[in-house]
């Protein structure tokens, strides 16, 4: 698994397996987020069977699906009511990881300033520079 940490309540990762999902847990994350439309491409599991896994693992799970390169307000909104209400970290995932960490800078759930959470990204390994204007 490609886990990539962004803060303390959140690190981001391309698509991960229901079979990792105990790691996910030993890791210490109490919560999953997937951000990918279910059947969004070929092979990718199923999102009964990644919430089956997650809860079998001990962690809650969440789906807020974005696609197309929108990011529209509810869904920016689910996203922060998540991060702001789990108690522990949180593991995002879709199929790089760009629109997760795109979710979680948009959302600004911990209140930062624009160019920290630029920064943020960067150190996680994704340029979010285009959006910078977006941020408020």
């Amino acid at each position: 698994m490609d886990i990539r940490s962004v803060n303390a309540g959140l690190s981001v990762a391309p698509q991960i397996q229901p079979d990792e999902m105990a790691s996910v847990a030993e890791r210490g994350f109490v919560a999953i987020i997937c951000n990918r439309p279910d059947g969004e491409e070929a092979g990718q599991p199923r999102i009964d069977e990644m919430r089956d896994a997650a809860q079998a693992a001990g962690l809650a799970f969440h789906h807020i699906p974005v696609a197309g390169g929108a990011f529209p307000d509810s869904a920016i909104s689910a996203f922060r009511a998540v991060r702001r209400g789990t108690q522990g970290p949180v593991l995002a995932y879709c199929r790089t990881g760009t629109r997760s960490i795109t979710l979680e800078t948009l959302a600004n759930p911990d209140g930062i300033d624009p160019s920290e959470r630029i920064k943020q990204a960067a150190a996680a390994g994704y340029d979010l520079t285009a959006i910078s204007e977006a941020l408020h």
